[in-house]
């Protein structure tokens, strides 16, 4: 009889093979898994938002530490309600092959561990926000986490084809949160600026929506392309896109001219691209929605970068 591990075991004496040494690459994958719970190109919206919101509140002027510090705070909040998101998403996750690959979908991390996770990003982001800036940004982000995990996650999204337009609320909110840290209240400018993301946010979601309709069928998600038609959904899409382009220029009064010339470019542009997918389904054409979805990030990121310098410009106000 044979007394310790024989010569095919991989397991050092005394060792359980799960009780293998962590390698550094367990760790670094470990440490990726729970990046990716944050979705951190879903956060690139909170920086294309909160900068040039804060720069408008405090026209001519640049605060660069209190920027900083509301970005981080913010960035903490985005990343709770993005693993919370992945928490409570975790089982549709599974079913949709475009986001099989998610950690919870592939069990690289714990739910528990998950859900802590989140929780635990969510109160940092109150606690700094409200040492750095004031209590009402601090506020606003748990507002946001507590609406996109409860009212749109698990209330809207799996009920009505309207999920994105109203759950789309939540990623307006840094508008109201970088105001709120430069000037302590919210202003019309921030309540405008909100409703620019809430009419961008369904014609960007339907186009991405109408590439992977199958998968959101697959998980039983009543996204508008799987309940409409393309037609229907295009047509939807132009009509949102029209009321994204006219909250910009609404804006025009408290910015110069700088920010007036990209709006108005930049919307036409938008416009031209949504009237092209629509027209497109209306000849029977094949559908690439993918190029709307892709361009539309585009698209606000050019306003917004607009916006930031002319604030920093500083030049009178057109109102």
């Amino acid at each position: 009889m044979r007394i310790g591990p024989s010569p095919g075991d991989s397991a050092a004496p005394g060792l359980h093979a799960d009780d293998a040494p962590v390698t550094g690459a367990a760790v670094r994958r470990t440490v990726m898994a729970y990046v990716a719970l944050t979705k951190p190109r879903v956060i690139e919206l909170l920086l294309v938002a909160t900068i040039p919101t804060m720069l408008l509140a405090d026209r001519g002027h640049v605060d660069l530490a209190l920027i900083l510090s509301t970005l981080f705070g913010g960035w903490l909040g985005a990343a709770s309600a993005n693993t919370l998101n992945c928490v409570a998403d975790a089982d549709i996750d599974r079913v949709m092959k475009r986001t099989a690959k998610r950690p919870l979908a592939r069990d690289a991390v714990p739910t528990r561990n998950a859900f802590v996770f989140g929780v635990t990003l969510g109160i940092a982001s109150f606690a700094w926000l409200w040492w750095r800036a004031n209590l009402l940004s601090g506020a606003l982000v748990v507002a946001t986490i507590l609406f996109y995990v409860f009212v749109y996650t698990l209330g809207l999204k799996r009920r009505t084809s309207q999920n994105v337009v109203w759950g789309g609320a939540a990623g307006c909110m840094p508008a109201l949160v970088g105001w709120s840290a430069a000037t302590g209240t919210v202003g019309w400018q921030a309540l405008v600026l909100f409703a620019v993301i809430f009419f961008w946010t369904p014609p960007h979601t339907w186009a991405l929506a109408m590439r992977y309709k199958e998968d959101y069928r697959a998980a039983g998600v009543p996204m508008l392309p799987v309940v409409a038609t393309e037609q229907q959904v295009t047509r939807q899409i132009v009509v949102y896109t029209w009321l994204t382009v006219l909250a910009t220029l609404a804006l025009m009064p408290a910015a110069g001219p700088v920010y007036a010339a990209v709006a108005a470019a930049a919307g036409a542009w938008f416009l031209l691209m949504a009237h092209q997918l629509y027209a497109g389904v209306r000849r029977g054409e094949p559908v690439k929605p993918l190029r709307l979805f892709l361009q539309s990030n585009n698209y606000l990121a050019v306003v917004f970068c607009g916006l930031a310098i002319d604030s920093v410009l500083g030049w009178p106000a057109l109102g």
